[in-house]
């Protein structure tokens, strides 16, 4: 079985045991398909979020885009998280390939491999996250004393409120102590807890910003506004790099995939929305309401530049808040498969970080 018997940084014991339960069955049956040789196909394990920040990877695998691009001697396994760092775990335990990330949990995979693990071969969303509040809450400072709940411990949106937080002078700890209180918890259950009162705001991303406003929340920080021409990466897709090495056609036919599902999302957006409605029904069983996607729709960007210099920025703000050390990022970026893609479409190619 291929392993990488590595840790994420911001790693909790039971979400390590919990990964290795339901993850290791998966990893070990796949890992015997790909032993039984070239008579079979191939197999390309893929994660993504059913979120909207995540539309490219939603789309691309709703619309059957990635299933097209990848052939019919691929056989295209699907799998959905709630935040990074759970996602990297599964990378890391040999149970995924690629995966759809925001850049903290990159970082985080790219460092605690020593370079080895993981690379970014694409960049899919910018922007679709913001702090929404209680509408009583209008600064900063009010915050303090206030529970604010984040998708989960070091995760991109965790980082980015303890940063905010702590550049306004406010306090947090790991162990959710200090001037603020940050509570890791899921996205959906945050819709609920919110309504209910038991926490004050979340910084979160798309739909769940909107779903928070329409619970009677409000804005209080649009993360876009934090950031140099409102850019700033959301979603990257990142693959392993021991599949890279076994499989590089592949992993250029996951990209044409993305690159064809980000066309998709841009072009045809009606259609983009309603598949996204029906996919996050399936995985839940209800799907997302249409108007709640279109009232996020102008938040977000989808782009295949991954924007390299924010995913820098936001590994010196985890640095900042004590949840990494400082890292070299040399070599985390392997645009080639994207600008191969870009080229042959007469598309301006992305800089190579």
């Amino acid at each position: 079985m291929r392993r990488l018997p590595f840790r994420r940084l911001v790693s909790l014991a039971t979400l390590a045991v919990v990964g290795a339960a339901t993850l290791g069955t998966a990893a070990c049956g796949d890992d015997a398909d790909d032993a039984a040789g070239a008579s079979g196909p191939v197999t390309l394990r893929l994660g993504y979020f059913p979120n909207i920040t995540h539309a490219p990877a939603v789309v691309g695998v709703e619309k059957g885009i990635f299933a097209e691009k990848l052939g019919s001697d691929v056989k295209l396994e699907t799998k959905t998280f709630n935040a990074g760092p759970a996602a990297i775990e599964a990378v890391f335990s040999g149970a995924l390939d690629a995966t759809y990330i925001g850049p903290n949990p990159t970082v985080n995979a790219f460092s605690k491999s020593k370079g080895e693990a993981v690379r970014v071969v694409s960049g899919a969303a910018s922007g679709g996250v913001a702090l929404v509040v209680k509408p009583e809450i209008t600064s900063v400072e009010q915050l303090r004393g206030k529970k604010i709940a984040t998708p989960q411990l070091g995760n991109t949106q965790d980082v980015a409120l303890r940063y905010w937080l702590k550049e306004k002078g406010l306090r947090t700890t790991k162990e959710g102590g200090g001037d603020v209180q940050v509570v890791p918890q899921e996205n959906a259950q945050t819709v609920e807890t919110f309504g209910s009162g038991a926490i004050d705001g979340a910084w979160v991303p798309e739909p769940f910003v909107s779903r928070l406003v329409n619970a009677g929340g409000k804005i209080l920080v649009d993360e876009r506004d934090l950031w140099p021409d409102k850019k700033f990466v959301i979603t990257n897709l990142l693959v392993s790099t021991t599949f890279l090495k076994a499989h590089p056609d592949l992993v250029k036919k996951l990209v044409e995939g993305q690159v064809a599902a980000n066309e998709f999302v841009n072009t045809r957006p009606d259609e983009a929305q309603q598949a996204i409605s029906d996919h996050i029904g399936k995985i839940t069983g209800k799907p997302l309401d249409v108007k709640l996607i279109k009232q996020a729709w102008p938040t977000l960007e989808f782009t295949n530049d991954p924007i390299a210099s924010s995913l820098k920025t936001g590994l010196d703000h985890a640095v900042a808040v004590g949840l990494t050390q400082p890292v070299d990022l040399d070599g985390l970026y392997d645009l080639s498969f994207l600008n191969e893609v870009l080229k042959a479409q007469g598309k301006p190619e992305v800089t190579q970080p």
